[in-house]
């Protein structure tokens, strides 16, 4: 049995580790090296970096903070933000990242997730996919930070992307993000269920239970959480142990 991940984020705006809530009203969370250094030590199963404003400000990923990271951590390294063409990604590979994460630049040209897939492998691309749901279009995905939508039907556009190569999916609910109040069960399991690749799921983390519930109801592969581990809210060891007392399987 593969065992589910527990995955650290790092939303990095100006050098430093944020947090938001429904990717609005962000405040400082600490320096990103020290938080990379103890979610290793925690026991996270992967850390991800993701330059929340490298595309809405038309700039590269800070490829030397990537570096500083990847120098102090063990563990797999996916990192998003402003990337738009394979150089981007060698530069980030060159610089420590394990996988990167495509997000705007897939929505404005999925062949981009193609020749990614090509050139480096489908194991080192992960399209992060954020969705919001309103009663008028139901679950759609969204661009540029969240601040435009799009015309892509989420389950329809996860589908598209796997086909193109994709080796994971990042999926987002912006109407779960930094609210505590559990992950978005209903599309996550629609995502994992039309998929054949890992399904990352993200958006809502404030209880051991709901990672839990994103396991065994939604079929998510791994689960994301920021906020709630910056903080100190809940440890990462704490989680797997009541995650194991579960019947989840997971790497202690």
């Amino acid at each position: 049995m593969l065992t589910k991940r527990i995955v650290s984020c790092l939303d990095i705006k100006n050098g430093r580790c944020v947090k938001g809530v429904q990717f609005e009203n962000i405040r400082d969370a600490g320096d990103p090296v020290e938080l990379a250094k103890w979610y290793a030590q925690q026991g996270a199963d992967e850390l991800v970096f993701l330059d929340i404003t490298a595309t809405n400000e038309e700039r590269k990923t800070f490829a030397e903070l990537v570096r500083d990271i990847a120098r102090h951590i063990d563990i797999p390294f996916t990192v998003g933000g402003g990337i738009s063409a394979v150089a981007d990604v060698e530069v980030l590979l060159q610089n420590g990242a394990d996988k990167v994460s495509v997000n705007s630049a897939a929505i404005r040209n999925p062949g981009l997730v193609e020749e990614l897939a090509k050139r480096f492998g489908s194991q080192c691309v992960t399209v992060a996919v954020d969705t919001k749901y309103t009663e008028a279009a139901g679950w759609k995905v969204y661009a540029r930070a969240g601040t435009q939508e799009t015309e892509h039907a989420t389950v329809a556009w996860c589908q598209q992307v796997t086909d193109l190569g994709a080796g994971e999916i990042l999926l987002t609910s912006m109407n779960n993000d930094g609210t505590k109040a559990g992950f978005a069960l209903d599309i996550t399991k629609a995502v994992s269920m039309a998929v054949t690749i890992p399904v990352v799921a993200s958006g809502g983390a404030g209880t051991m239970q709901h990672f839990a519930d994103v396991f065994e109801q939604a079929q998510a592969d791994a689960a994301l959480a920021a906020s709630l581990f910056h903080f100190r809210e809940l440890d990462i060891p704490d989680l797997k142990h009541f995650l194991k007392a579960q019947g989840v399987a997971v790497r202690l």
